[in-house]
């Protein structure tokens, strides 16, 4: 069953959610790369809107995407008012190589699913 699409989400961005889900990304993260997938730079308010995610989920997903060197984290301080400074989020990594490293993951577990069906078939 398809879920529903984000309201702040353009049909494009929420294939690209899609297609990263059944590829075994998690939820936030998958929606978080979609926000990012046009190389803008966002702040997290924007992406907490756009894919209708939680502040939490944001965080959790951006902290997968900076392990991963994906995406760069820039910080603005507000012009008005006190309070945190914004986070300003940025893809450094083209979502094609990101598709990429996925890629490589999958074929990498699918050959060593493979493998092991192999030594059962000789042990059977």
């Amino acid at each position: 069953m398809r879920e529903k699409k984000p309201s702040g989400m353009s049909e494009k961005e929420y294939e690209i959610v899609e297609l990263l889900r059944k590829l075994d990304i998690n939820r936030p993260v998958a929606l978080t790369l979609a926000c990012l997938s046009s190389g803008d730079e966002i702040t997290s308010r924007e992406i907490e809107k756009n894919s209708s995610l939680r502040q939490p989920e944001v965080s959790i997903a951006m902290r997968y995407l900076k392990d991963n060197s994906w995406v760069d984290i820039r910080e603005e301080k507000k012009t008005e008012g006190k309070g945190r400074p914004v986070k300003l989020y940025r893809l450094v990594t083209p979502l094609e190589d990101i598709v990429q490293s996925i890629e490589q993951r999958v074929l990498l577990e699918s050959r060593s699913v493979l493998n092991n069906i192999e030594k059962l078939k000789r042990l059977a």
